[in-house]
């Protein structure tokens, strides 16, 4: 019983000490106590005055310090366009147009990248690229439609040491020049000009190849090799469809491809975890950069150096051919400053210059989202034809590409959104077009960059001069006017 009675005495203080704490005596003097305080919102933070063009975009960091992570790029560049086609350009079989008003999508893409650790990387990109409603697609008579979903990249990459990574798969880690390997995200002009990619859906897969390559870093030296296989193409071609003393690709190549680019870094030095070369910094560095780059596929390129037999042997393959090593060589220069820090001014400026030997008389024509599907003289041999805004890009010879662009100052239009006037001009010498007496090529772009978010979205308004070489000995120049809308995230 004593015990029962130290057990309730002990509930009885433990109770009274719980309602103490519980209830709250009134203030002295009998007042009300006062209402508790309001609950505030925190403070909003204040809206950036302008926008940051680079930063970590879609990433997703799957370890606490950032050293596991995934990052997901997904952009789209649609064009709308008027274009003074080339002469006898049809639209469709019998539907002659002098001129086309239309819109495409020059790109659509996915790009995926992810890092266990910072020594090993994968990286996949897919997408289309260059549909319109006559030209791009797959569809059995309808060739606008379903354009084909196709890999870009599919890469697996180990650093061996902080100078040293290798790596292997369908790769951009591009020989040639600094365009060879651009980025598609942040072009100075509208697009490339093509130009840079001189074998493009030929022996490589849209400027990407299966290979294996080395890329990094010493010093201020920035370099990328690789040893590539070349794409079978042009099955179709044997010696007896060739024009006499006119190279193309041969459907018989086996030789690996080989290619690099080295670049020494003066200033500020650019990330090359990945192999994009960015085309305008809107003034965040301080670049200028030196470059070369190469490209060797031993006997890539045949010829027939004499007219067809009047009864051609049951193999084609034994008249008289000669074969040609592809070889291309290039020297470009960088250079992207800010002007005024307080303004927020910048320029951009690109020069190259390219060597290519495709063997003898070899000249290619190509229209981008050519918007003609037929018609067009072909009076170039072997180039292809001249439908659309087709016109000589590359051939053995030499070419040049230079652009340059002014950032305009800052609050011109507002907070955030920025204007950035730029000229390109592209010249190509080439034997193909001297050997019918033809012109060098010259085409003209002037344009305006109008950032609304940095290069994340921007409006591209470009027009172009382009020669039409449908009469090579009396060229005559054909209007482009191209409106880019493009988003990246």
């Amino acid at each position: 019983m004593q015990n029962a009675r130290y057990v309730l005495a002990i509930s009885a203080l433990l109770s009274a000490a719980g309602a103490t704490a519980q209830v709250q005596p009134p203030p002295a003097g009998g007042q009300p106590a006062p209402p508790p305080a309001e609950q505030t919102a925190p403070p909003t933070p204040a809206a950036p005055t302008e926008s940051v063009p680079y930063g970590a975009g879609l990433k997703v960091n799957i370890s606490p310090d950032g050293s596991k992570y995934f990052r997901i790029i997904n952009w789209h560049q649609v064009w709308t366009r008027y274009n003074r086609n080339n002469t006898g350009s049809q639209h469709v079989p019998g539907d002659p147009q002098d001129n086309t008003f239309d819109v495409g999508l020059r790109r659509s893409r996915v790009l995926l990248y992810a890092q266990l650790n910072p020594r090993f990387m994968i990286l996949t990109h897919f997408g289309i690229n260059n549909q319109n409603a006559v030209s791009g697609g797959s569809g059995v008579g309808d060739p606008g439609k379903k354009p084909q979903l196709f890999i870009h990249e599919a890469v697996v990459e180990y650093k061996v040491v902080k100078e040293l990574s290798l790596g292997a798969g369908m790769h951009y880690q591009n020989g040639i020049s600094r365009m060879t390997r651009a980025s598609t995200l942040n072009f100075l002009a509208y697009d490339a000009p093509i130009s840079n990619w001189p074998t493009i859906e030929k022996i490589d897969q849209f400027a990407r190849w299966f290979g294996l390559y080395a890329k990094g870093r010493v010093g201020k030296l920035d370099y990328a090799l690789s040893v590539n296989d070349p794409f079978a193409t042009n099955q179709s071609v044997t010696p007896a469809t060739l024009p006499t003393g006119v190279a193309d690709y041969s459907p018989r190549n086996s030789h690996k491809t080989y290619q690099g680019y080295f670049a020494y870094e003066f200033l500020d030095q650019e990330a090359n975890l990945l192999p994009y070369a960015v085309g305008s910094y809107l003034g965040t560095k301080r670049v200028f950069n030196i470059g070369a780059g190469f490209l060797f596929n031993k006997n890539a390129m045949i010829s027939r150096p004499n007219a067809l037999p009047e009864v051609l042997p049951t193999d084609p393959f034994t008249l008289p051919t000669n074969q040609h090593n592809l070889g291309i060589w290039s020297a470009d220069v960088f250079y992207d400053t800010p002007l005024d820090k307080d303004a927020g001014t910048a320029l951009t400026a690109y020069g190259v210059y390219y060597n290519y030997n495709f063997g003898p008389n070899y000249v290619r024509n190509i229209g981008i989202l050519n918007p003609s599907s037929a018609g067009g003289s072909a009076p170039i041999p072997g180039a292809g034809t001249l439908r659309g805004n087709a016109y000589p890009v590359v051939g053995t010879g030499s070419a040049l590409y230079g652009q340059a662009g002014y950032l305009l100052p800052k609050n011109l239009l507002g907070p955030k959104a920025r204007l950035q006037p730029y000229a390109a001009w592209q010249h190509g010498n080439f034997d193909g077009l001297k050997a019918i007496g033809a012109k060098d090529v010259n085409v003209y772009d002037l344009g305006t960059n109008l950032y609304l978010d940095g290069h994340n979205a921007k409006l591209t308004l470009n027009y172009r001069a382009r020669p039409d070489y449908s009469n090579p000995q009396d060229v005559n120049y054909r209007s482009e006017i191209t409106l880019q809308t493009m988003v990246f995230l």
